[in-house]
């Protein structure tokens, strides 16, 4: 006895594995948790990558790449924030305004009492996926 093709692709359809793929309703904007993190003698690093995972939702079992799922994340003492070895004086953050002889160099020291908050912000966009706004 020959099968019927359709209904033995309906027998071998496994309903356990689906991809589940996030509705509208559950990333919406004002539905976010806000998280509060203390920077205070944490290594920026690994402060970073926590930051970075809780931005991306990756903590959340409804977690999905292509959508921003993850909460808002405040960093409150960032000034505060440790390296380890001689980074403080080694350091060095660039950037360039694009103009010929442009680039400004400053070490860690100089940029966390200028604007210490731009510390942590260059390292968690760091550990972020590129290419994609976040």
């Amino acid at each position: 006895m020959k099968r019927n093709s359709l209904v033995y692709r309906l027998i071998s359809v496994d309903i356990w594995n689906k991809t589940w793929y996030p509705k509208a309703a559950d990333h919406v904007n004002t539905d976010k948790p806000w998280y509060v993190v203390d920077a205070t003698d944490k290594i920026l690093g690994r402060l970073a990558s926590t930051i970075a995972i809780y931005i991306r939702g990756k903590n959340l079992a409804t977690y999905t790449p292509s959508v921003d799922m993850g909460p808002f994340v405040i960093v409150m003492n960032a000034e505060k924030v440790a390296v380890s070895g001689k980074k403080r004086t080694q350091k060095l953050y660039r950037r360039h305004s694009g103009r010929p002889g442009g680039m400004k160099v400053e070490t860690f020291d100089q940029l966390q009492q200028r604007i210490p908050e731009r510390i942590i912000e260059h390292a968690v966009r760091g550990m972020l996926p590129k290419g994609r706004e976040f």
